[in-house]
């Protein structure tokens, strides 16, 4: 299948999801994206063209425009359904290994600002877009999408259909593939790296994590914060285990009374307990679970030494600490919109998530409660074990991007640590 100079992708038919042989169809058009005008003597064009490709492991190939770093690079694809906060997204390292392909068709409005990042670096290996905005209107903004990209050295590639990516990623699940930018590799050659790559096994955790413990200080800031009449005004020593932690995971911890130290993921549970810590967070982070199971016996030696929360990845491990299993999802939940419900309130909250992997209740042992669920697909979304003080959620509390219905978790958190306290 070699490179050819049509605007629109190549549209596989009968294709098995890692299969080998498929028949495949172009749709044309008369001008040809990927032509040199400047070569061929005429004018150049006032727009940009069409010099990058997105190829898929099932065999399709959509063109693209870049608007980042240059160069080559293979992820998994998953889309997200947030309307804003792709800064947040860009900047959240549980999206390591993984292109995000944005539903909301215009993206960059408001440009980026350094208030909005939920880590020091970028973690993704690249956004898709539909539309790149032309423009930025905001007063909190520095510099503009694609200048902050280049400088982060990080893909982007706009003007494809993302509505029909998007559709194929819900019908197949979600999908290998390869962003790049030069000409001289073949569809061919990127394809057959989108079909030797696998995401599944692999131990994102540690790239991600911190090295070394440090003291985290910082609130939420007094303009955005909210629940403040909330708090009893005590102080809790929690440790926080980084196996991708978000910055406003902690501003929010703080918020609450804890003083918190974040240690990495591989910090042994021994350390952990001669702090005498309050309570045991477990963050979130990307990949598959399975692939950590350091993280695992790290959690199996504190449960019951202190009361434990665990966020996302943390719930993952939590489920198999406990004795359940996890999967991979179909292609995952990612975005700010995501109705739960809490089975003991019968309440139900619009959540941020973004994971690919879930807890099967059906594995769990006796005495563990499945407290909250996704109205979406029935997905296990939150756990508590009384026995040994556990709670945890599956999807992101401190909701960056996204509504802050379910903020009132980390209180929870914090009437875990006071009863455990006050019966000790």
């Amino acid at each position: 299948m070699a490179a050819t100079t049509t605007l629109g992708f190549v549209l596989p038919t009968g294709l098995s999801r890692r299969g080998g042989g498929f028949r495949v169809s172009l749709i044309r058009c008369s001008a040809s994206p990927l032509t040199n005008s400047t070569a061929s003597g005429l004018v150049e064009k006032p727009w940009d063209s069409y010099n990058a490709r997105l190829v898929l492991e099932d065999g399709s190939i959509w063109p693209a425009k870049s608007f980042g770093a240059p160069g080559t690079r293979v992820a998994e694809l998953v889309f997200n359904t947030s309307l804003t906060g792709y800064q947040e997204i860009l900047t959240d390292p549980s999206y390591a290994g993984q292109f995000v392909l944005m539903t909301n068709p215009q993206i960059g409005n408001t440009g980026v600002n350094l208030d909005d990042e939920e880590s020091e670096q970028c973690f993704l290996a690249g956004l898709v877009i539909r539309s790149l905005s032309i423009s930025t209107s905001n007063w909190r903004c520095t510099k503009t999408l694609a200048d902050y990209l280049t400088e982060r050295n990080l893909m982007g590639v706009y003007d494809l259909d993302t509505r029909a990516i998007t559709r194929r990623l819900r019908e197949e699940g979600s999908l290998n593939g390869v962003l790049s930018t030069e000409q001289t590799k073949t569809d061919e050659e990127l394809l057959q790296m989108s079909r030797s790559w696998d995401i599944v096994g692999i131990d994102l955790i540690s790239d991600v994590s911190c090295k070394s413990p440090y003291e985290w200080v910082d609130k939420t800031d007094p303009e955005w914060d909210f629940n403040s009449n909330s708090r009893d005004g005590e102080t809790y020593r929690v440790i926080a285990y980084d196996f991708g932690i978000k910055h406003n995971i902690l501003r929010r911890l703080s918020s609450y009374g804890c003083q918190i130290t974040v240690v990495p993921s591989t910090f042994p549970a021994s350390e952990a307990l001669k702090m005498n810590p309050d309570g045991i967070l477990f963050s979130n982070g990307p990949g598959d679970p399975s692939a950590v199971p350091y993280a695992v016996e790290t959690v199996k030696e504190l449960l019951g030494k202190a009361p434990v929360y665990g966020i996302c990845m943390g719930h993952q491990l939590l489920g198999q600490a406990l004795g359940g299993k996890t999967f991979k999802m179909k292609f995952g939940h990612h975005g700010g919109n995501h109705p739960v419900r809490n089975n003991r309130t019968g309440q139900v909250e619009i959540s941020a998530q973004n994971h690919n992997y879930a807890v099967d209740p059906a594995s769990l042992p006796g005495g563990v409660e499945v407290t909250h669920v996704n109205l979406n697909d029935g997905s296990c979304a939150g756990l508590s074990y009384p026995v040994m003080n556990v709670m945890s959620l599956q999807y992101h509390p401190e909701a960056s991007p996204g509504p802050h219905d379910s903020d009132n978790a980390f209180k929870g958190f914090i009437e875990l640590m006071k009863s455990s306290k006050q019966s000790s």
